[in-house]
């Protein structure tokens, strides 16, 4: 287990946790609020314990998920699809739709219902975490350290989950704000989804037996820029669709 230690020193290994927690706290914004309102009716003393074990319990399940996903990539035509999700899932981070009201998400009126509520409700709404997040292992595994793919998979989900919902839970009405005074930064994130699809999409092993791996080798930044560009060219179009109606009307 000694090569976990010089893995977790290469710099591609940091980058690759930073990657896994942006992405998980630009897609569990909706998270964070579901478990305030679903523990709002708590008293004052519980409330405190409905969040933390809600969330714990949550992140758990969501790790158990995650691995289970990013374990079963290799299977064929499984990439396309969770690419062509991906793809979907950075749109829709750009292009919102509804925000979740008070009235759409019941309310514990018990410590033991609270929980049981934020951790249904988690795992729920968490299939876009869960995609994009094995996604991004699945990549970033390769470039730290292809030999010991699996286990590099491994901890860094664990690692990027367990770091990142507790800065979303904490930190959750802040980082709203800040996403908000500094829209490029959920632009960005989209474009990294995107990226991460196309390179997850043309790495298929479908793909790969067909175009064959030097050919694969040789385009696979090409597909993940495409991917980027087509998440940003597409949201923006949207984006743009979704507002004419409104200013019109004003």
């Amino acid at each position: 287990m000694a090569y976990i230690w010089t893995d977790m020193l290469q710099p591609a290994f940091w980058i690759a946790v930073g990657q896994i927690i942006w992405i998980n706290i630009l897609l569990s914004g909706d998270n964070a609020v579901v478990i305030a309102l679903a523990c709002r009716s708590l008293p004052p003393r519980q409330r405190f314990w409905g969040i933390l074990l809600g969330a714990g319990a949550a992140v758990l399940l969501r790790i158990f998920f995650t691995i289970i996903i990013a374990q079963i990539m290799g299977v064929p035509f499984l990439k396309l699809v969770g690419g062509a999700l991906l793809l979907w899932i950075a749109i829709k981070l750009v292009v919102p739709s509804e925000e979740h009201g008070e009235d759409s998400v019941k309310a514990g009126d018990t410590l033991l219902r609270a929980v049981w509520l934020v951790t249904v409700a988690d795992i729920v709404m968490s299939l876009d975490n869960v995609i994009a997040i094995a996604a991004a292992a699945e990549t970033a595994a390769a470039r730290v350290d292809l030999a010991h793919a699996l286990t590099i998979k491994t901890t860094l989900i664990v690692f990027g989950l367990a770091t990142s919902v507790p800065l979303i839970i904490a930190g959750s009405a802040l980082l709203m704000k800040v996403m908000e005074r500094f829209p490029i930064l959920v632009w960005a994130g989209a474009a990294l989804l995107g990226w991460v699809a196309g390179e997850i999409i043309v790495k298929d092993a479908a793909v790969v037996s067909y175009l064959g791996v030097e050919f694969v080798d040789r385009v696979h930044i090409w597909t993940a820029a495409a991917g980027a560009v087509l998440v940003v060219a597409t949201g923006y179009v949207l984006a743009r669709m979704r507002r004419e109606p409104v200013e019109s009307e004003v």
